[in-house]
């Protein structure tokens, strides 16, 4: 084959895969999630072979895990994913005053587990912190890293209102129900939250697992782990069911990672 002609068949092969790459993703199904971070983590390590695989391209909206259900309510997602026990996110509908006539109407199912993972200011040291140094860090009753082996700085706790079911799980799991100290430091969102622990020394916080890059100290502390949860309102669709068989098959071998 000529030179020439080489080129010309590469340029139409070329075309023709892009035009195809083009078709499969006008083709491809739509599925509106409203999600959690922790279950934001687990669809996007799916996100790509799932549409290629099956033809259904997640749109994920990530929010707090009271907007998720109620967005579910409002006809806006075909499903709801979150890091809770299906029983712990209804008490906490219930907590924030949203009321539930009949929680019957949920079908739900457990796709994987999260796990949370404490966030300090790099200027701070310390490898390791047990449950009783955290419940003191987290309570107030320590103020200073080097109650717990680190540095002589200041201890700044930051909380994040939007992750309401995190707060309850790390209260319950390491606190024993004890309160968190009143001097905590309120921000928003988990963003919000590892940005403000970047940027100031003796801060400590705590997120997703996903959240644990080179910008944070994330020491060894007891494992901290719940389920994630997706509900839908009525049987799931025919889209959703098949979002599930993946996760539950096939998927496995990305979630794993």
């Amino acid at each position: 084959m000529s030179k020439r002609k080489f080129k010309y068949f590469f340029t139409v092969l070329f075309t023709v895969m892009i035009l195809v790459s083009m078709s499969a993703s006008s083709w491809a199904k739509e599925l509106k999630l409203s999600v959690g971070q922790s279950a934001a983590d687990l669809l996007n390590k799916i996100s790509y072979p799932l549409e290629k695989s099956l033809g259904i391209r997640l749109a994920i909206n990530i929010t707090g895990l009271a907007q998720v259900l109620k967005d579910l309510d409002a006809g806006k997602i075909e499903a709801a994913i979150g890091g809770s026990e299906f029983t712990d996110w209804m008490a906490l509908m219930e907590k924030e005053g949203y009321k539930i006539p009949d929680k019957s109407v949920y079908k739900h199912w457990v796709i994987g587990k999260d796990l949370v993972k404490v966030l300090i200011n790099r200027d701070v040291t310390v490898t390791a912190l047990s449950k009783a140094q955290l419940a003191s860090i987290f309570t107030g009753k320590a103020k200073n890293w080097s109650e717990v082996g680190g540095e002589d700085k200041p201890i700044v706790v930051i909380l994040a209102s939007q992750l309401p079911a995190t707060q309850a799980l790390f209260k319950n799991l390491i606190m024993d129900g004890a309160e968190y100290t009143k001097e905590a430091v309120q921000v928003t969102s988990a963003e919000d939250l590892k940005n403000r622990i970047v940027r100031n020394t003796g801060t400590v916080g705590f997120g997703a697992l996903s959240q644990v890059d080179h910008l944070v100290n994330a020491p060894s502390v007891p494992e901290i782990g719940r389920p994630i949860t997706l509900i839908t309102k009525g049987e799931p669709s025919e889209t959703v069911q098949n979002l599930l068989n993946y996760i539950k098959g096939d998927g496995q071998k990305y979630i794993a990672k």
